[in-house]
């Protein structure tokens, strides 16, 4: 149930200042409620069946969808963040809750046949995944609702309960996805939303009730969080600086410069899938690149209500002051400028460069800005070592049509997926058309999540019993 807290935390909106919310912060005694409460939850809903469970993550999936436009406002007005891509990652909230429920409902172990073993009575082994216990799920400010989603839907799936920090900038649309989990029939202490500060953040990371810490934000806090905790299971999300590569026997370079330049700014940059470094192939470096600043220069900005506006604020004025550095210290160090690099308060105008050396801090680090980043590569050894060359990537997209290049980038680049014929963050562009897919975000992550808040457990079954 929602309780008032002892302090109080204003809550703005990004563009103009203006006061969205005043959240209640838990007090002391609330976060050590919240917490107990989950410890002792956490045998209960494991052993809660998963088609209870699974039904109850199907409520909040349809909830969601119901109160589609109320969540996509909430995004926009504490984050900054254009209704098209709020609208954008309510569905992939929507999908990824939905997921969840039929990934609750398909788990199953493995079984061996102990027969053959020399040293066996004959039976069978029984492997299956169990939780790990309570999680503490810490989540950015960039996806308020859907990031938050990714952590408490896979909790539910596996049967662990799980306590959510929000980020202190963005806590509205966890709080509310809190009502509706509230509604879901999961037992008491199975969640709690708690917008703690800074301190009491790291309590909680070192409280061993919440064997499992769940982390996503910046690779400074991230390993701060890891260091913090030596002991727990500790599960890491950290950065981005995906890349785009166009190599010479792609034939539509007008389709690849407009889906580059749409996802090298949406969500204003702030996404760890959104394209910032951008490698071409000399032999259609100048037409592609033309392309590209024309489509750059198309986007719309402005006040992220206004439902034509494409890239928004970010999320405040010391951000957009950092952004606009990084692009002047890339141009000092041999850039060129095509496009933008200026702002306006938290507005940071979406911005092209081109021969952005690979050693510069633009090249080697995340902006999380609108900014594309472009070099020149005389070969496709030359593009794929390009990538490479970074202190980090999560992922890449490679436009080619040649299959012994896709199978050789997948191989070679260093990144977590590569998607060929596509930029990267493609799974935006799903939810923001309202499809349902197997292919998008939620179908991979899920499981993927679900693996990492469990672990295999071994039971004997010897014929020794009969």
């Amino acid at each position: 149930m929602a309780e008032q807290g002892e302090g109080s935390r204003v809550v703005t909106h990004p563009f103009d200042g203006n006061e969205v919310a005043t959240v209640a912060v838990p007090s002391a005694d609330q976060v050590e409620r919240a917490t107990a409460a989950a410890a002792a939850c956490a045998p209960t809903l494991t052993r809660t069946s998963a088609h209870t469970r699974a039904e109850a993550l199907q409520q909040v999936s349809r909830t969601l969808a119901e109160r589609a436009e109320e969540f996509t406002e909430v995004i926009t007005a504490e984050s900054g963040k254009p209704l098209h891509w709020a609208h954008a990652e309510v569905n992939r909230a929507v999908t990824v809750f939905r997921t969840a429920a039929e990934k609750a409902r398909d788990r199953s172990g493995r079984v061996q046949h102990l027969d053959d073993h020399p040293n066996s009575r004959g039976g069978v082994a029984l492997l299956r995944r169990v939780p790990r216990g309570p999680v503490l799920a810490i989540a950015p400010f960039s996806s308020p609702l859907s990031l938050v989603a990714h952590k408490v839907a896979p909790a539910f799936a596996v049967g662990t309960p799980i306590v959510v920090k929000p980020s202190s900038r963005t806590p509205v649309s966890a709080l509310v996805l809190g009502e509706v989990l509230a509604e879901a029939g999961l037992p008491s202490g199975a969640f709690a939303v708690l917008p703690v500060n800074h301190e009491t953040t790291f309590e909680l990371v070192r409280d061993n009730r919440l064997p499992v810490v769940s982390f996503t934000g910046s690779g400074a806090a991230g390993w701060s969080v890891a260091d913090c905790a030596p002991r727990k299971h500790t599960v890491l999300e950290l950065g981005g600086n995906a890349a785009a590569v166009v190599l010479a026997d792609w034939t539509d370079l007008d389709g690849a410069a407009q889906r580059i330049a749409t996802f090298g700014t949406y969500q204003t940059g702030q996404s760890c899938l959104t394209v910032q470094r951008v490698v071409v192939q000399r032999e259609i470096a100048a037409e592609f690149v033309d392309a590209l600043a024309a489509a750059v220069r198309a986007l719309s900005t402005g006040d992220p209500y206004n439902p034509d506006v494409r890239v928004g604020p970010v999320v405040d004025e010391e951000t957009a002051q950092r952004i606009t550095s990084s692009i002047e210290a890339a141009v000092e160090a041999g850039a060129t400028l095509l496009s933008g690099g200026t702002r306006e308060g938290t507005t940071v105008e979406p911005t092209l460069l081109r021969d952005v050396p690979s050693d510069s801090e633009m090249w080697q680090r995340e902006v999380y800005g609108p900014v594309l980043a472009v070099a020149v590569a005389d070969s496709v050894d030359e593009a794929l070592a390009l990538v490479n060359d970074s202190e980090g990537g999560l992922r890449a997209g490679v436009f080619t049509h040649d299959l012994r290049v896709a199978f050789r980038a997948s191989a070679e680049l260093e990144v977590d997926g590569v998607v060929i014929g596509d930029v990267p963050s493609d799974d935006a562009d799903v939810a923001a058309q309202g499809a349902a897919t197997s292919s998008g975000t939620g179908y991979g992550a899920v499981p993927a999540a679900m693996e990492e808040l469990t672990h295999e457990r071994l039971t004997v079954l010897n014929d020794a019993l009969g």
